[in-house]
């Protein structure tokens, strides 16, 4: 919005010539969600504690989160508003990619908001039933794959993605691309929503992966740096960067409230979401393949639920871990819950770290 309003007026006032770099709209969008986290979160808490919105923990769970019962939760929505307010305001809203992040964003945190409602207010333990959320995964996933291909400025996404590590290779995907994005938008929502288990600890990951996706969105929507770098450019893909300033603002001010002891939790409506937001850019950056690095942690958890499943199912009801998804394996054996989400992020932060490295190492 005040891209559109205010850098009209540069004609006039020099001053607002500022508002056509990325990097001073991206720095303001950052600032922006941190305050409005800041002034809703004990705003959002309050009116969550007085409709007792709060969180039910499962018997099977760790004992030791018994005493989390009650904590508000359906929070995410203060992360939706971080993000969703300052990009309408900051960003450039005639850009495609802007327009299809914000749309999945929306979309999976009214899936996530559903569930959570489902579970809180109308008091359905399993909220909504597995193959619903999944088949609003889907339609979403099949919308977004058919608008690459039909709607988005010619010649951007063509059934190609790139290939790590690798300048003069691309991944010719065909007719599989549209599956594909439907996969890795379901499998990256719902990787983050499996992580979701401990204070602070999806939010915390989740704001070093939108570090990570800033930088690439800045420079695969740089004519220059993209072709010093030799990865593919992708015009407009640069104001991405605005909403991963956002995204990172949002997932700071929701860590405020959500580290431990946390005083709400984001619930489906927040992790849904910011899944979502994950795949979504890594498919609108040709990155998808790399979302496997940048989010390393969220790809190790969602596989040990799988392990763990299987184990379970060919193996006579035998473990592997003492339960899953791998963070409460790690307090099952006795490690502190922050000692747990501070070690996780260290790892996320070095993923994220190793992801911007690949640019390099091509």
């Amino acid at each position: 919005m005040f891209y559109h309003l205010l850098y009209p007026l540069t004609k006039h006032v020099s001053g607002f010539n500022l508002f056509q770099y990325i990097t001073f709209r991206t720095a303001g969008a950052m600032v922006t969600a941190i305050i409005i986290s800041l002034i809703l979160g004990p705003l959002f808490i309050r009116m969550l504690r007085k409709y007792q919105i709060a969180e039910t923990i499962r018997e099977e769970g760790p004992v030791g989160h018994q005493k989390k019962a009650g904590t508000p939760t359906m929070g995410g929505l203060i992360v939706l508003a971080g993000i969703l307010i300052p990009t309408l305001l900051w960003a450039d809203l005639t850009n495609f990619h802007v327009v299809m992040i914000m749309i999945i964003t929306a979309w999976m945190g009214l899936i996530g908001f559903m569930d959570d409602y489902l579970k809180v207010v109308k008091g359905q333990p399993r909220g909504m039933v597995g193959r619903k959320k999944l088949i609003g995964q889907v339609i979403i996933g099949l919308i977004f794959g058919l608008a690459l291909l039909f709607v988005a400025p010619e010649g951007q996404y063509d059934g190609t993605t790139d290939i790590p590590f690798f300048k003069d290779y691309v991944l010719i995907l065909g007719f599989m691309y549209v599956p594909f994005i439907i996969v890795v938008l379901t499998g990256s929502s719902n990787a983050v929503n499996l992580t979701d288990g401990l204070d602070g600890l999806a939010i915390g990951l989740c704001g070093l992966c939108f570090f990570a996706f800033l930088g690439l969105a800045y420079l695969t929507g740089r004519l220059d740096y993209s072709s010093y770098l030799q990865i593919e450019y992708i015009p407009g893909a640069g104001e991405l960067a605005v909403y991963c300033g956002a995204a990172m603002g949002s997932s700071l001010g929701f860590l405020w409230f959500n580290s431990h002891p946390a005083e709400v939790f984001m619930g489906d409506t927040g992790s849904l979401s910011l899944g979502g937001a994950l795949g979504a850019l890594a498919i609108l950056l040709k990155k998808e393949l790399l979302l496997v690095v940048v989010g390393g942690v969220f790809v190790v958890t969602a596989l040990s639920v799988i392990i763990q499943v299987l184990s379970y199912r060919l193996r006579g009801g035998k473990r592997v871990f003492k339960m899953a998804p791998l963070h409460h394996h790690f307090e099952m054996i006795g490690w502190p819950e922050s000692k747990i989400v501070v070690r996780y992020w260290i790892i996320g932060a070095l993923c994220a770290l190793l992801t911007l490295a690949t640019l390099k190492v091509r």
